[in-house]
């Protein structure tokens, strides 16, 4: 009885109790707005997540894909139309009488969100379900939902669709999240024969997480964090500000061929917000290669980052400019680093030389507080990998290993850097990407991930050699024509991270048109660890850091999307040599190229072409791309020609790189004996004193009689 006085007192506990958990649970709630400040959120990379999720993808996959490294596994109907599967989880509906039919994408039960979308090309209607509503919370055409969602909803007008192209919408790929609370199902309507490509990427949260789901009536109350994350997140060298305010470790290193040194130590606990470098020798490209960053961690034997330098910073091989979220290479060649890189006891920034020339390295640490968090906290890593001299096929394909890991992490990102010397002009034929990436987390019997294509996992889509960066993705080198050359991809996974308690495997299929040897296939699986995860990282050799070259003195092959061609060099076919020098170069074909130097705006340079049988003809021109070229148009036997895509010139300027590009113009009926093709010179940037033309080659390829 005398208890009694105490059950008010109790009754006050248990209803600040049930508040507490209210106002908390509301503080954790997911929504649409809280995805949208992950987009930018580095930070909460370094803890293993909470709430917990797992992150699968709905794709296109050839359904052939059963079992892994059995038949069928490297299957590659993935999208084009005519499958001998339907790439689809299931079948709604039997094609009518016009083969319309109705095919299930995905259907996921809550809490999760959508936090990724990608197609090459896509026909038909989508329809978008979420919970148990009866009707679609977005109907139409299919590609405008997977490029640009929120064009479906009226509530998104005033959002600028070029602002959204900065940020959200990301090459072929959109981030925009749509969350939902209890079940998400995405139904294509179209025809099995047309193309439909597809990827969507899904967070799958524990269950009793709270989720509000996405609804486009509040579209106008999130526009303002929208623009804000776009402004960052497509700027942040200047808009994403650091959170330390201490000061910076700077450090300014000169190192000996053969020579290790440690430019900086650290005790903690603490984290590296900011990791600065630039590197200074007589040759950058064999230093940015050949001089291996390790930063160790807590006194771990092997340092968790342990990579070239320039891979290491998505830039190699050489210097790539670019930027993007957690990377920017300059082109001065200072070069940023944004992954925090938290530690425990102390930190240590180790460079190790291995060419045979002397380097400097110049750069900065900014270091920030950090409370260590035991079961949560996570090291980063990126550990360097490479394969030289590796035959690419599209009959023997194999699964190249990225990361294979055991223990508890976070994967958020891929780089992939390729020599690709295949003597194919054009992608069709030259094409390394075919393959597909495969991603099998906490012993999955099958892949969690398992994609359409290497471009469709960097974001981009048919074997695209343009040079572009997004802030989670991008191709900075790609030499060409075609995909020849030196090849670099860069994806960073924040909205789409890969969580594992226990084990992942990231495979990507090497998967060419035709059989390719002599290939180099470099990568860096990026991911955070928690202490103890153990890898199958072998460390860097002496010949892994060999230097590369692209063959000597390479021709242009006349097959697969270069067949029935005639190719002439420029030089034997110009008709006046006068302003023409030879300019030589591993990536010309024999070696060199036709460098013209024209005088003025309307110069001309004619080439004689001459057609063996009349017919009709797609003619080519293998032109250098610089930072000291211009803009071009042509004249075929004195009359104005326009390109293939309409436009009636093209620039060939390009800063701090050299490339090839094929020109395509418009198809033409050509005549037996001698043709003439002219270039006139259009202009230049003012910048430019001295302009140059280089072409390398050029090709007319037969389409009929």
């Amino acid at each position: 009885m005398k208890n009694k006085k105490y059950l008010p007192f109790l009754a006050v506990l248990i209803f600040l109790f049930f508040i507490f958990c209210f106002c908390a649970g509301d503080q954790n709630e997911i929504n649409t707005e809280t995805l949208l400040k992950e987009m930018i959120d580095l930070w909460k990379l370094m803890e293993y997540p909470l709430p917990e999720y797992r992150t699968i993808q709905f794709s296109s996959y050839d359904r052939r894909s059963t079992l892994p490294g059995g038949p069928g596994w490297f299957s590659n109907s993935d999208g084009f139309g005519s499958e001998p599967i339907p790439n689809f989880e299931k079948v709604l509906a039997e094609p009518d009488e016009e083969g319309i039919g109705k095919y299930l994408i995905a259907d996921v039960k809550g809490p999760g969100a959508i936090v990724r979308l990608w197609s090459a090309a896509i026909s038909g209607q989508i329809e978008l379900f979420l919970d148990e509503q009866k009707e679609p919370v977005c109907k139409g055409e299919a590609i405008e939902f997977f490029h640009s969602p929120l064009s479906f909803f009226p509530e998104s007008k005033s959002i600028n669709p070029d602002l959204l192209a900065k940020g959200i919408y990301q090459r072929d790929a959109s981030y925009f999240p749509i969350p939902f609370s209890k079940r998400m199902r995405l139904v294509w309507t179209g025809d099995l024969e047309t193309i439909h490509f597809y990827e969507v990427q899904v967070r799958l949260y524990q269950k009793g997480t709270k989720v509000k789901t996405f609804s486009p009536g509040e579209l106008p109350k999130y526009k303002s964090m929208l623009e804000k994350v776009i402004s960052i997140i497509s700027n942040p060298d200047e808009k994403l500000k650091p959170r330390s305010k201490r000061e910076k470790i700077l450090f300014d290193s000169s190192i000996e061929p053969g020579q290790e040194k440690e430019v900086v130590s650290m005790k903690g606990p603490k984290a590296v917000e900011r990791f600065v470098a630039k590197v200074y020798s007589d040759d950058m490209e064999k230093a940015l290669r050949q001089t291996v960053l390790n930063i160790k961690c807590d006194s771990h034997a092997w340092g968790q980052v342990q990579s070239p330098i320039g891979d290491f910073f998505g830039a190699a091989p050489g210097l790539n400019p670019y930027v993007s979220l957690p990377f920017t290479v300059f082109p001065a060649g200072r070069m940023v680093c944004r992954f925090p890189m938290p530690f425990k006891k102390g930190l240590k920034i180790i460079f190790k030389n291995q060419g045979q020339q002397k380097v400097r390295i110049q750069g900065s640490v900014l270091p920030a507080v950090y409370q260590w968090k035991d079961r949560r906290s996570m090291y980063f890593r990126a550990r360097w990998r490479v394969s030289h001299n590796i035959t690419a096929s599209n009959k023997d394909v194999q699964d190249l290993p990225f990361l294979i890991a055991f223990g508890k992490g976070l994967y958020v990102g891929t780089t992939s850097y390729i020599l690709n010397p295949n003597p194919v002009p054009t992608s069709y034929g030259n094409w390394w990407g075919e393959g597909d990436e495969k991603v099998f987390i906490d012993n999955d019997p099958f892949p969690s991930i398992f994609g359409t294509g290497s471009e469709d996992y960097y974001n981009y889509s048919w074997s695209s050699p343009d040079i572009f960066y997004f802030p989670y993705c991008g191709q900075p080198r790609n030499d060409g024509p075609g995909n020849r050359g030196f090849v670099t991809n860069f994806r960073w996974q924040f909205m789409d991270p890969l969580p594992f308690k226990e084990n992942i495997r990231f495979y990507m299929e090497l998967f060419s048109h035709e059989t390719t040897p002599g290939m180099t296939y470099a990568r860096i699986g990026y991911h955070y660890a928690c202490p103890g995860v153990t890898d199958d990282h072998i460390p860097i050799k002496p010949d892994d850091l060999r230097e590369l070259k692209l063959p000597d003195n390479w021709e242009p092959a006349t097959r697969m999307g270069a067949q029935n061609s005639t190719i002439y060099a420029s030089e034997n076919i110009v008709t006046d040599l006068s302003g023409t020098d030879m300019e030589e170069g591993r990536i010309y074909s024999k070696g060199n190229i036709l460098v013209w130097k024209p005088e003025a705006i309307g110069s001309l340079k004619e080439f004689e072409l001459e057609i063996i049988q009349k017919g009709k003809y797609r003619v080519f021109i293998t032109a250098g791309m610089s930072p000291h070229s211009g803009e071009i148009s042509f004249l075929f036997d004195g009359k104005k020609i326009s390109l293939a895509e309409g436009r009636k010139s093209v620039d060939l300027y390009k800063p701090y790189q050299i490339l090839l590009r094929n020109i395509r113009l418009n198809d033409i009926e050509l005549s037996s004996g001698t043709h003439k093709l002219g270039i006139v010179y259009e202009g230049a940037l003012p910048e430019i004193k001295k302009p140059v033309v280089g072409i390398d080659f050029i090709w007319v390829q037969r389409i009929s009689e």
